[in-house]
């Protein structure tokens, strides 16, 4: 599997796009907005620049893409207005793998320009945005030209799917029942891919710059705890049953594995610690409900709760899956998936486990 060319969210409009299912990654950036904001506001006072560029890596498309930065600027804008500073030059940055949608993203800028110049006001400054496409496991920036690096439910996804899973049978991320060398192999991949990620953007952030990473994580040390692991075994689960019903073989669920590796806040201290560019700010582990769409305990609402949760999951990993297996199989495998969530959502509350990390660039 070439993640690089496969890996991206359902572009378009329709029904299973990530435009249309992506309001857990609004309520996730919502959440931790706090964090974001109090980095980019120490960061505006210590240096005062003129013109300020940030970077959102792993941006997507649809809403939350150009609601994260706006967030940041007005940020900034507020500070700058009650200092009485003239107005800042902005260069925004918008990062993605290349098959990501980027033309929506394009199409909506002039719309979103011409709505946020007047909640701001003729006194903002001009607001240059730029796709960048690529892998955030390399260069992307010149050096030393960005002041603020955000990313939001991206940086959990690795640069590839790790070596010497042949032994993970019947499961598609770690499990309870996957062998120690598997559990082994995921995390060594992590690490790799993490202390690469920083090495590379401490070459692209200026000295004093900052960076609010947040991610799918954990609060537990171990890797295959319930709460990191449980929304992709009930995935498993589903296309097991669709193995049994001979839509697909059982040798093609077996060579499947997903490019992903959720970690705990020690685990990203220790990288970031071992790479030494970076000063951790702050670390925080925040949850979500699956049931993020509405709170509705009855049958009813618990029944579209747990469908709507088999969407956003759909909108995120069908582009993978498809690479794989075919899109033949997709509508019934979600279909299966979502009864499976039903019923687990039913008996108990699961959540997802974000990690969200502020750093500042050592001078």
């Amino acid at each position: 599997m070439e993640v690089f060319r496969v890996l991206h969210m359902n572009g378009g409009a329709g029904d299973f796009s990530y435009a249309n299912n992506s309001l857990l990654q609004l309520k996730v950036i919502s959440m931790t907005r706090p964090i974001a904001e109090e980095a980019i506001s120490s960061l505006y006072c210590s240096t005062l620049p003129t013109t300020f560029t940030i970077a959102d890596l792993g941006c997507s498309s649809g809403p939350n893409t150009l609601m994260a930065v706006s967030q940041l600027i007005k940020t900034v804008e507020n500070i700058r207005t009650n200092l009485c500073n003239n107005p800042i030059e902005y260069q925004v940055f918008l990062n993605d793998l290349p098959g990501n949608d980027f033309n929506a993203i394009f199409k909506a800028l002039p719309n979103f320009h011409e709505n946020f110049k007047k909640e701001m006001g003729a006194d903002l400054g001009p607001c240059l945005f730029t796709g960048v496409p690529g892998s955030f496991y390399g260069r992307l920036f010149p050096s030393r030209s960005v002041h603020f690096i955000h990313s939001s439910y991206s940086l959990h996804w690795l640069s590839k799917v790790p070596e010497g899973l042949e032994e993970n049978k019947r499961n598609i991320y770690m499990a309870e029942t996957s062998p120690a060398s598997v559990l082994k192999a995921y995390y060594d991949q992590f690490q790799k891919d993490f202390s690469l990620f920083l090495r590379c953007r401490a070459e692209e952030l200026v000295d004093g710059g900052y960076m609010v990473l947040t991610l799918l994580g954990r609060s537990s040390e171990d890797p295959t705890s319930k709460e990191c692991c449980y929304i992709w075994e009930l995935l498993a689960m589903a296309l097991n049953d669709i193995v049994s019903q001979g839509m697909i073989e059982e040798e093609k669920l077996e060579s499947f594995n997903l490019p992903k590796y959720m970690p705990s806040p020690t685990e990203m201290s220790i990288e970031i610690g071992k790479e030494g560019s970076f000063v951790v700010n702050r670390i925080q582990v925040s949850k979500v409900d699956w049931h993020v769409y509405n709170n509705n305990d009855e049958s009813n609402g618990l029944r579209a709760g747990g469908y709507n949760v088999a969407k956003y999951m759909r909108a995120v990993a069908e582009p993978i899956l498809v690479s794989h297996f075919g899109e033949a199989i997709m509508d019934e495998l979600f279909i299966r998936y979502g009864e499976i969530i039903v019923d687990r959502m039913a008996k108990e509350k699961p959540e997802f486990v974000n990690v969200t990390v502020s750093l500042t660039k050592m001078k």
